[in-house]
């Protein structure tokens, strides 16, 4: 029964019991929970016993009479060794997430010294719910290692998942888990995220993506602290904190009808603002310096540094990826760079073309956009000789169409023939605010 409401370490089980053996309590248990450490106690035990029951999955086997020290001992050796064992899962996923370990935020601009002093306030308190917003690259994940990791929750578990990644029907199942037999495949019990993020901490990335039938769910883990699996019919209780990262405005989402606002309040408890990379250009070479430094050490480099035209298109480029697209091109940079110092002509040609004007920009930002076409529905011819590409003509047409109707997008929609969702991901895709 405690098994089934509570999540455990470690059992203590004596192999002669009133109503049932010791045996057959083993086996159910590991049914239930298969990470369970269990430990035999008997006084009835042989050798043959001790090895039925580590065939069986108990981690060690005590005889009756033992000495207390003997006992505290064998519990300390089981508790070590289950933080071991998630201590070793976290850093797989560490790992397979990033070639570096973000364990710090590297800015000197007044903006994210604010989010500095946001994370260490939000980290005090380990219970309240995150909401970190901020354009794709600016770095939400980084975020939320850092309020873990300066919180009380950092000995434990920071498990992370990103809801666009997966599909809506498995999503339920990797957050909430399911019991064996709860559908098809099925064919074994499996722990959710939640359980796995119990006393931790849980990053749901891109939680504006989360389909509304999922919505409910996860608001009724964040009010009571308990969850339920997926064909289970017991409630179990976690303590976990919630950080949830989007891209997109929620509050604009909630209005349109995308996202539940109840859950959206809850959320928004605390709330951590990234601002983009163009608005804190200092930030630009200190944050190549790092980047220079980290691949040189990756490819064996000994760069120390870039040209003063190169710095030069750093700081005007800007940066519709972020600290991202940097991260990235200065990784081609340094591969590509056969000296001490990077060129311009290492560079990607977008940043060297002086037609790079043009800043697609997530709707969390409220950055302007590029001028609008003057012609309300047809696409306005090019001014220079270039020809324009489909997409280019797609984007000025919903400009345009958009422009017509005063910004409503219902009829926008309705007037280019396709679904008000695909319109979204349309203007999303140009970075049309």
């Amino acid at each position: 029964s405690l098994l089934h409401k509570n999540i455990f370490d470690l059992m203590l089980l004596d192999i002669r019991l009133p109503n049932k053996d010791g045996m057959q309590v083993l086996k159910e248990a590991h049914e239930i929970d298969p990470d369970l450490l269990v430990v035999m106690i008997t006084a009835h035990g042989t050798i043959q016993s001790a090895v039925e029951a580590m065939k069986a999955g108990a981690y060690d086997f005590l005889m009756k009479p033992f000495e207390l020290d003997e006992l505290r001992l064998v519990v300390a050796k089981a508790l070590e060794t289950q933080k071991l064992k998630r201590e070793v899962n976290q850093l797989r996923r560490k790992q397979q997430n990033s070639k570096y370990p973000d364990d710090a935020i590297f800015s000197n601009h007044p903006k994210m010294q604010e989010v500095k002093g946001m994370i260490k306030i939000v980290a005090e308190t380990p219970r309240t719910s995150v909401l970190i917003q901020g354009e794709s690259g600016t770095g939400k994940e980084l975020v939320a290692n850092a309020v873990h990791n300066w919180s009380a929750r950092r000995d434990k578990q920071l498990v992370k998942i990103n809801c666009s990644a997966i599909p809506e029907h498995l999503l339920e199942s990797e957050l909430f888990g399911h019991e064996k037999g709860a559908f098809t495949d099925a064919k074994t019990l499996k722990k959710g995220m939640f359980e796995l993020a119990n006393g931790g901490t849980l990053f749901l990335d891109e939680i504006s993506s989360m389909k509304l039938s999922l919505q409910p769910k996860l608001l009724r883990v964040l009010e009571t602290q308990r969850l339920r699996r997926i064909g289970g019919t017991i409630d179990l209780g976690i303590d976990v904190r919630i950080i949830a990262a989007t891209n997109q405005d929620l509050q604009e989402c909630v209005q349109e009808g995308l996202f539940r606002a109840d859950l959206y309040y809850r959320l928004k408890v605390m709330v951590i603002n990234l601002p983009p990379l163009r608005d804190r250009a200092s930030d630009i070479l200190l944050l190549t310096k790092l980047f220079i430094e980290r691949n040189n050490k990756e490819f064996n480099k000994n760069i120390t540094g870039m040209s003063a035209e190169a710095e030069q298109l750093l700081q005007t480029y800007p940066w519709p990826g972020n600290v991202r697209e940097l991260k990235n091109v200065i990784e081609r940079a340094v591969i590509l760079c056969r000296n001490s110092k990077i060129q311009a002509e290492h560079l990607p040609m977008e940043l060297r073309s002086t037609n790079s004007t043009q800043i697609p920009v997530s709707p969390v930002s409220k950055q302007p956009t590029a001028p609008e076409p003057t012609q309300p529905s047809q696409p306005q011819p090019e001014t220079t000789s270039e020809p324009l590409s489909l997409q280019d003509i797609e984007r000025k047409h919903i400009l345009a169409t958009l422009k017509r109707f005063g910004g409503n997008k219902s009829k926008a929609a309705r007037v280019l023939n396709i679904s008000r969702s695909t319109l979204r991901e349309k203007l999303k895709l140009y970075g049309i605010n």
